[in-house]
């Protein structure tokens, strides 16, 4: 082998976050995200409003114009198009995303920080009698595998504590109480943490640990999983 030969670039890490709506998932990627920057690494953080493709304008704006129809849409419209069109519709979202942004910046060497992961989406349709289990999976099953999995464990009453309020989604349009939210956010998280047991996710009990706290335990998951530190 000569002294110029090309080398080969190792592929980035994707770490993705799962939880219930307030358990802190955006705050510890951003934390996470700086870190990695910080101490030399090259990372990217990734959320669902991510739709900048490098030096594709004309791409960039196409994943804009899916964004905005899946998620920048009037309440009403969502309803009146039903449950399976948006499943659909954010599988397309997803896919875009993961073929675009996410397997281009791995392929460089670049870790993915990815704040939106699919597997809240998998969670909330399981409890949803009207669409089946097996096309949701199937929907999703392409997507890249995570390297790592952080699943934020927190009880619906103590997140909803630490959020003050919420939207009808994130109460599973069940009604506009508290109690419409914790009920719905914990049958949700039942089905978060049975994906936690079969996919070996990093589980944290957020509840028991303050920001920084969490941010320190998460970075030593870093550091044995993945051998990055911060």
């Amino acid at each position: 082998m000569t002294a110029n030969a090309p080398t080969t670039t190792a592929a980035g890490k994707l770490i993705t976050f799962v939880g219930g709506d307030g358990a802190g998932k955006s705050t510890l990627a951003a934390r996470l995200h700086q870190g990695l920057n910080g101490v030399g690494h090259t990372a990217v953080l990734i959320g669902k409003h991510s739709t900048d493709i490098p030096h594709d304008l004309e791409l960039s704006a196409y994943l804009d114009r899916l964004n905005e129809l899946v998620y920048r849409r009037d309440a009403r419209v969502a309803q009146a198009c039903g449950d399976h069109y948006w499943l659909l519709a954010l599988a397309s979202w997803y896919t875009l995303q993961d073929r675009l942004v996410i397997q281009p910046a791995l392929a460089a060497g670049t870790h993915v920080i990815l704040d939106n992961a699919h597997h809240k989406i998998l969670a909330r349709y399981a409890v949803n009698p009207q669409v089946s289990p097996r096309l949701c999976d199937q929907v999703f099953a392409h997507l890249t595998n995570p390297d790592l999995v952080f699943f934020l464990n927190i009880d619906a009453r103590e997140a909803l504590a630490r959020k003050g309020s919420f939207t009808s989604l994130e109460a599973g349009h069940a009604g506009s109480c508290d109690e419409d939210f914790i009920h719905y956010q914990d049958t949700v998280l039942d089905q978060m943490r049975e994906q936690a047991e079969r996919g070996d996710w990093l589980t944290l009990d957020v509840a028991k640990l303050d920001r920084d706290q969490v941010f320190k335990a998460a970075c030593a998951a870093l550091a044995d999983r993945l051998h990055l530190t911060i």
